[in-house]
C-alpha cells in the first residue's frame, strides 16, 4: 500500500459547535498518528456552516501541538485570499514551532462564495495569472535572505517547508509541473479531470531543487465500517452534505439516513455520481478492493483520505480500518 494521509475538514455536525469540532479534529489527529498515517491536512473554507477550519494556520498549530511525529499542513491555503508574505510568516512560525513537520498546500479557489470572498477583501476578478506569481513570491520568501533585502519573512526565510500545488482542474497540474512541485488533486469532490491532470503533470514535470521526480497525491473518500451495510449508512452524511452544497443549501453535517440515496431525485443522484466517484464504502474487504482498484488505475503516489462521518467514534474507526489495510 502506498502512503496514506488524512484530510480533515473539521466538520461541524448538527447539534454541535465549532469548539466540539476542533476538539474532535485534535483527537482524530492523535489517533491518525498512532495509526501510522503520513500527514494530517486541514483545508481553508470560509462562511461554511459545517466546516470549522477557516483559520487554517491556527488549527494546524492546534493539531501540531497535540501530536509529535505526524506531518501537519494545509490542504490547502487559498492563496488569493492572502498576501504571500503573510502566509510565509504564518508557516514560518509554524515550522519554527514544529520543525520538520509542516506542509503548505496552495490553491487558487476562494474557498467561499463570492460575497464572502469580497468580505475577505479579495479581488474576485483578479487575473488568474496572479496565482503563479504569488506562488513564486511565496517560495522566494522561504529562501535565505540576501544582504540588503528590503522585504523578508521573519520567521520564514531560510526554512525548508514543503510546498504543494492543489487543484481540481488542469491549471494546477501545469503549474506544479512547471515549478517542479508535488501535486495534490481534489478527486475526492471534483474527479472529472483527474486522469487528464495526472497525465499533464507527469508529462510536463520539470525537476527542481525541491523535487526531482513527479509526485501525485489524490483525494479519496473512505467510509469504512465493520460491515458493508454500516459503511453505506455512515456515508449518507457526506452524501447529504454534497447535495446540500451543490444545490445552494450548505448546512452542518447531518446524521446518517437509511435509504438516503434511494430517496433522491434523478438530478440529486447525478450530483453524487459526479462528485463521489472516487470513494470506497463498506467493510474492510470491500474498501481494500476499491482502494486497490483506484491506485492501480491512477498510479497515485499517495492517497489523502477524506471521511466526512457524522459520529466521531465511527470516523475514528473508519481511519483505523484503513490503517489496518495499509499494514496488510
Amino acid at each position: 500500500m502506498i502512503p496514506l494521509s488524512v484530510l480533515d475538514l473539521s466538520p461541524i455536525v448538527a447539534g454541535s459547535t465549532a469548539a466540539d469540532s476542533l476538539r474532535n479534529t485534535r483527537d482524530l489527529a492523535q489517533h491518525a498518528e498512532r495509526f501510522g498515517f503520513t500527514r494530517y491536512w486541514l483545508a481553508e473554507h470560509h462562511g461554511m456552516p459545517g466546516i470549522a477550519s477557516a483559520a487554517t494556520a491556527v488549527v494546524i498549530g492546534h493539531v501540531a501541538a497535540g501530536t509529535s511525529t505526524i506531518r501537519v499542513g494545509a490542504g490547502g491555503i487559498m492563496l488569493p485570499n492572502h498576501s504571500p508574505l503573510v502566509i510565509a510568516e504564518q508557516f514560518g512560525t509554524l515550522e519554527s514551532l514544529f520543525p520538520g513537520r509542516i506542509d503548505l498546500g496552495l490553491g487558487r479557489a476562494p474557498g467561499s462564495d463570492q460575497a464572502t470572498a469580497r468580505a475577505l477583501r479579495r479581488d474576485i476578478y483578479a487575473d488568474a495569472g496572479e496565482f503563479p506569481r504569488d506562488v513564486v513570491e511565496l517560495m522566494n520568501y522561504f529562501q535565505p535572505a540576501s544582504p540588503g533585502q528590503a522585504v523578508r519573512a521573519v520567521p520564514g526565510a531560510g526554512l525548508d517547508i514543503p510546498i504543494w500545488i492543489l487543484g481540481s482542474s488542469l491549471f494546477g497540474a501545469q503549474l506544479a509541473a512547471q515549478l517542479g512541485l508535488p501535486y495534490a488533486f481534489a478527486s475526492h469532490f471534483a474527479p472529472d479531470h483527474m486522469m487528464q491532470a495526472i497525465e499533464i503533470y507527469r508529462e510536463r514535470f520539470r525537476p527542481s531543487g525541491r523535487l526531482q521526480k513527479s509526485y501525485v497525491m489524490l483525494g479519496f473518500n473512505v467510509f469504512a465500517a465493520d460491515t458493508d451495510e454500516q459503511g453505506r449508512l455512515i456515508a449518507t452524511s457526506a452524501q447529504q452534505s454534497f447535495v446540500h452544497r451543490r444545490t445552494g443549501r450548505p448546512a452542518r453535517l447531518s446524521p446518517p439516513v437509511p435509504g438516503y440515496v434511494e430517496s433522491l431525485s434523478p438530478p440529486e443522484r447525478a450530483i453524487l455520481q459526479q462528485s463521489l466517484t472516487c470513494a470506497a464504502i463498506g467493510s474492510a474487504q470491500t474498501v481494500r478492493q476499491q482502494m486497490d482498484e483506484f491506485i492501480a488505475r491512477t498510479g497515485a503516489d499517495e492517497l489523502m483520505i477524506a471521511s466526512q462521518i457524522y459520529d466521531h467514534a465511527a470516523r475514528v474507526r473508519s481511519y483505523e480500518i484503513v490503517s489496518q489495510l495499509a499494514r496488510g
